[in-house]
């Protein structure tokens, strides 16, 4: 996997984790480590890891029919 493919992630996930626990977490009724702080964190890995694998699949799958492609040979 290439830099490219990790940028829409990067932009997805600095913003989301900036804001969420630079400026509206601190100043919530939920400021802290605990149960809400962490779901945050875990959801925002949950997404993290489904980027990841939805991108190491598709580009699996091309590579495949890359491969299969009688005019390659």
């Amino acid at each position: 996997m290439k830099l490219r493919h990790w940028t829409p992630l990067l932009g997805f996930v600095l913003p989301t984790l900036i804001i969420g626990y630079g400026f509206v977490i601190p100043r919530s009724c939920i400021a802290g480590v605990n149960e809400l702080t962490v779901g945050f964190a875990t959801t925002v890995a949950g997404a993290s890891l489904s980027y990841w694998m939805g991108v190491r699949t598709v580009l699996r799958e091309v590579g495949a029919l890359a491969s299969a492609r009688p005019e390659d040979r």
